[in-house]
């Protein structure tokens, strides 16, 4: 594990203050997070190692304003964002988060270029700007040769460091990524990690990532985990 001081000193990108969160069905209850806090500074790579049902999705769901807590607080790059409207909220996620899932969902009918310039107008670049940007990435990406590809013709792991690369190229602040690895070999998820770790610390980013994979966690700055709805380093 790498040592934590070097963000010791750093503002968090992201931070939980108190979250809770609770399911209803009909007269019962369903207590997810109870008080969850949580900080991340830029350039940290951190692992939500849970098991099933723990509330992880629920965490990285409330982390990337797509839940609201039901109590609490979400800071992101110090911005209180628990009573946004919905369409500042949008705003922030469009441009301040990048979310990566177990299964790629590239748009099939597009090429792995076009798949990252389409997130790119709409932030407001030109197709022009937009696909120099999308090949640089690609290339960084050591998928320079594969940018005219649509995702079919494209290897399990091609299609998630494309998917990776669609994630930050509007150069947000914070990764949330959801088992990221989840569906691909040994070999290829240590491929596609080191390529996700790698933007990380060139760009900057503060990474929460929820995996199974205790090797690939053991090789990020802190990995934590979830007790009774609450969060807890390991």
């Amino acid at each position: 594990m790498t040592d934590t001081a070097p963000f010791a000193d750093r503002p968090p990108t992201l931070q939980l203050s108190g979250v809770q969160r609770t399911y209803r069905e009909g007269e019962g209850r369903l207590d997810v997070l109870t008080g969850a806090d949580l900080e991340i500074a830029a350039g940290e790579l951190v692992a939500l190692v849970a098991p099933s049902g723990a509330g992880k999705s629920t965490l990285l769901h409330i982390a990337g304003l797509l839940e609201r807590p039901d109590e609490g607080e979400v800071y992101i790059n110090g911005t209180a964002c628990g009573s946004l409207r919905d369409a500042d909220r949008t705003r922030i996620r469009r441009l301040d988060i990048g979310f990566v899932y177990q299964f790629h969902h590239l748009l099939p009918e597009f090429t792995a270029v076009e798949n990252l310039v389409l997130p790119q107008m709409i932030c407001g670049l030109s197709r022009a700007e937009a696909a120099t940007r999308a090949e640089q990435l690609l290339a960084y990406m050591r998928l320079k040769d594969r940018g005219d590809h649509r995702p079919a013709e494209l290897s399990g792991g091609e299609r998630q460091r494309v998917a990776i690369a669609r994630a930050v190229v509007n150069a947000p602040r914070l990764v949330l990524a959801d088992e990221p690895t989840g569906n691909l070999d040994p070999r290829t998820s240590a491929h596609v990690f080191d390529a996700l770790a790698a933007l990380v610390r060139a760009t900057g980013l503060a990474a929460l990532i929820a995996t199974h994979n205790l090797e690939l966690a053991g090789r990020m700055d802190r990995r934590i985990t979830l007790q009774e709805g609450r969060v807890v380093e390991i």
